[in-house]
C-alpha cells in the first residue's frame, strides 16, 4: 500500500473505510484477550500510549524493528487524542495488525472512546481532515474501538492491559464479557457483568499507588488506585508474574512499582511539551519457560526546537513535568487534604500558616517532600497576611507570588545546609557513610515520590561519582563537594549544549 500522507496530503477516504471496515471484523473474531507465546519469537516489544505522535511510532520501527512473527509487539491502547497524527497513529497499526495478524496484538486504552474523543480532540481531526465523510468514519472507528481486545496474557505469564486492575479484578470474568456492546466503557447501554461491578472500567481506567488497599479513583473519575496488595492478589490468582500497563505519562518513559510487579510503559516523548519526558518501550526477553527479563529502550523523537535548547531550559522543562506529577499525586488526595487544611483554618477564611499547609500536605500524602522550598510551585501566599491560600493547592498551576521564580534545582543548591540532614537520613545505620545500597534505597524512594524511578546503571555511576576515594562508600564530606561541585557547574554558562542521547 502507497503512504497514506505525502507532501501533507491524506489517504483517500475509500481506502481509509476499507481498513477500517476489515480491521474491525478482524479484530471482533478474537477473544477479550490476545494469548501471544514467545515460544517462536523469543521475545515480544510492548509500547505504552503513543496519543497521536506518529514520530515517536516511526521511532519505535527504526529502533526495533517493523512488526513480525518473530518480532511481535502489543500496542497498549491510548493511540489517539491529543497529538496532530492520530488518524495517521490509528491506521498504521490496523494496517500492520491486517497484515501480520501474528506479530501485532492491539489492546483497547480509555482514548479508544468516543466520550473521550469529543474532549480531547480526536473528532476534531477526522472532521479537519475528512470533512464531508468524517461522520461515516467515525462510525466505523466506534466499531474498531468496540472490537478492541480488553488485554494481552503474555505466555500466560504477564498481563498487559491499558490502566491497571482492583481487588475485584476477575479475569476469568472478563474473559465471558460481550464488549461489543459498548462504544464508550464510561456509558454502558446496560448495567451488566461488564460494569456493574467496574470490572473493565478498571482495566482501561486504574492507576497505581504507593502503600496498599484499593480506593475509587477519583481524580479521573473511573477505575481504582491500587495497592502493592492488590497488584500480589490478582497475580497469584492468576498465576501470573508480572503487570504492564501505561495510561501514565513517566518522566523516563517507564516506572516500577510494588515491589518490581507492576510496570508502567509510556511511549510518546515530549508528552507535555518539548523536553518534557522520554518515551520508551520494553521488550520481554526469553521464551515460555525462561524468566522474564524486561530490557527498556528509552527515545526522544528530538525537534530543531529541542536540540537548540540551553542546559536550563532543559532542567526546566523535566521539573515542570515532575511538578505535573505532583500536582497529581496532590489531587488523588484532594478530599482528604481539604478536611486537614480546613482543620487548621478556624476563622474559615481559606488561609492557614505555611507551616500547617507543610504538616498537611506530609500527613495526607505520606510524601516526606521538602515542602516549604515547594511552596511556591503549589500555592500562593496572600499578599496582606503571608498566610497560604490553601484552595490553590488543586490548581494545575500557580501563579506564584511576589517571590523571585526560580526551579527547584536552584532552590536546593541555595540551601546546602539541608544537605547534612539528607545524608543522616539515608545513612540509615549511623555509620557516618552512606553505603552502595543505603543510596540505591535513597534514589529508589525518591523515584517513587517524584514518578521519576533512577535506572540501575545510573544509580551506580552516580554512586562512584560520589565515592571520590573509591573506597566503596560515601561520607559526609563527599557527599557535600558533590553539590558543591554540581551547583557550581549549574551557574557556568547556560548557552552550552549537549548531544541529546538516544540510547
Amino acid at each position: 500500500m502507497r503512504s497514506y500522507e505525502i507532501n501533507s496530503k491524506i489517504l483517500h477516504v475509500k481506502y481509509v473505510a476499507q481498513i477500517l471496515r476489515v480491521a474491525a471484523a478482524s479484530l471482533k473474531a478474537l477473544p477479550n484477550f490476545h494469548q501471544p507465546s514467545t515460544s517462536l519469537s523469543k521475545q515480544i516489544t510492548i509500547c505504552g500510549d503513543l496519543h497521536g505522535k506518529l514520530d515517536d511510532l516511526l521511532v519505535i520501527f527504526y529502533k526495533n524493528g517493523l512488526p513480525s512473527p518473530e518480532n511481535p509487539y502489543v500496542f497498549n491502547g491510548d493511540y489517539v487524542d491529543r497529538g496532530k497524527r492520530s488518524v495517521e497513529i490509528l491506521l498504521v497499526l490496523l494496517s500492520c495488525f491486517l497484515l501480520c495478524p501474528d506479530g501485532v496484538f492491539l489492546n483497547r486504552g480509555n482514548h479508544e472512546d468516543h466520550i473521550m474523543n469529543m474532549r480531547y480532540g480526536f473528532i476534531r481531526e477526522v472532521r479537519l481532515k475528512y470533512k464531508v465523510f468524517s461522520g461515516r468514519l467515525l462510525t466505523l472507528i466506534d466499531q474498531v474501538y468496540r472490537s478492541l481486545p480488553l488485554g494481552t496474557i503474555i505466555d500466560g505469564r504477564v498481563l498487559v492491559v491499558h490502566g491497571g486492575i482492583s481487588e475485584t479484578t476477575d479475569l476469568k470474568l472478563i474473559t465471558d464479557i460481550d464488549r461489543q456492546k459498548y462504544v464508550s466503557i464510561l456509558r454502558p447501554p446496560v448495567l451488566e457483568t461488564m460494569n456493574s461491578d467496574g470490572r473493565v472500567l478498571d482495566l482501561l481506567w486504574s492507576d497505581p499507588q504507593n502503600g496498599t488497599g484499593c480506593s475509587p479513583n477519583t481524580f479521573r473519575g473511573g477505575g481504582s488506585y491500587f495497592g502493592s496488595d492488590v497488584t500480589e492478589k490478582v497475580l497469584k490468582k492468576h498465576g501470573l508474574q508480572l503487570l504492564i500497563r501505561s495510561h501514565e505519562c513517566k518522566p523516563d518513559g517507564y516506572e516500577f512499582m510494588h515491589s518490581n510487579k507492576c510496570l508502567t510503559v509510556f511511549s510518546a516523548s515530549n508528552y507535555y511539551e518539548e523536553g518534557s519526558n522520554k518515551g520508551a518501550y520494553v521488550r520481554l526477553l526469553g521464551g515460555p519457560s525462561e524468566p522474564v527479563e524486561p530490557y527498556f529502550v528509552q527515545f526522544n523523537a528530538a525537534t530543531p526546537k529541542l536540540r537548540s535548547m540551553t542546559i536550563r531550559q532543559r532542567v526546566g522543562l523535566v521539573e515542570a513535568s515532575a511538578l505535573r506529577e505532583l500536582h497529581t499525586r496532590i489531587r488523588e488526595r484532594q478530599e482528604a487534604l481539604t478536611q486537614a487544611f480546613n482543620n487548621y483554618d478556624t476563622d474559615s477564611k481559606g488561609l492557614i500558616s505555611v507551616n500547617d499547609w507543610c504538616v498537611a500536605l506530609e500527613a495526607s500524602t505520606d510524601l516526606k517532600l521538602p515542602w516549604r522550598l515547594l511552596r511556591p510551585k503549589l500555592a500562593e501566599l496572600d499578599s496582606a497576611t503571608g498566610l497560604v491560600k490553601f484552595a490553590t493547592t488543586f490548581q494545575e498551576e500557580t501563579q506564584g507570588d511576589s517571590e523571585v521564580d526560580v526551579t527547584v534545582a536552584e532552590v536546593l543548591y541555595r540551601n546546602k545546609s539541608s544537605l547534612e540532614t539528607i545524608f543522616r537520613i539515608i545513612d540509615k545505620d549511623n555509620s557516618g557513610y552512606i553505603s552502595m545500597e543505603e543510596f540505591a534505597e535513597a534514589c529508589d524512594l525518591l523515584g517513587k515520590h517524584l514518578s521519576s524511578p533512577i535506572p540501575q546503571q545510573q544509580k551506580l555511576e552516580m554512586a562512584k561519582s560520589m565515592d571520590m576515594n573509591k573506597d566503596g562508600k560515601i561520607d559526609l564530606n563527599e557527599f557535600m563537594e558533590t553539590f558543591r561541585i554540581v551547583s557550581a557547574e549549574h551557574e557556568q554558562d547556560d548557552s552550552l549544549d549537549y548531544e541529546e542521547l538516544d540510547d
